[in-house]
């Protein structure tokens, strides 16, 4: 069971909901984890920064002097947040000697956080005069 809880007055039928299937569970011999966590990104966060990852791509910028697709820009701009961001980043031999960067899961991100990168993305985009297609709509 997962519920998304939207305000205080949702949290006592939340609770007695998940302690009746925990207890149902526990009653059949079965071991139950009670986690409460925040929300994790929205689907329009992720359609809109991969949106921006593709004006990115289609803009021809280059990085390193290569022009680069939307899944390298979604490397660089996550890797590039996490160190504007404090967050811990490594870089680390792979397995056949390459480097590599372990980074943070985007689908794992909160909702702040995923807002957090698209306003990263959007910066990155005005300073480097990547028009966007939000723009160009308006």
């Amino acid at each position: 069971m997962k519920r998304t809880v939207y305000n205080p007055q949702q949290l006592p039928g939340a609770i007695e909901e998940a302690q009746r299937e925990a207890k149902a569970k526990l009653m059949a011999g079965q071991r139950v984890v009670v986690s409460v966590t925040e929300e994790t990104r929205r689907d329009s966060q992720n359609k809109k920064f991969h949106a921006l990852c593709g004006d990115l791509e289609r803009s021809g910028l280059k990085w390193m002097g290569k022009p680069r697709d939307a899944k390298q820009w979604k490397v660089l701009l996550v890797s590039g947040h996490a160190v504007a961001t404090k967050e811990e980043t490594e870089v680390i031999p792979g397995l056949e000697g390459e480097f590599i960067n372990v980074r943070e899961s985007t689908a794992l991100m909160t909702v702040k956080r995923g807002a957090s990168l698209i306003e990263y993305t959007l910066a990155f985009c005005a300073m480097n005069r990547v028009a966007t297609l939000e723009e160009v709509a308006a």
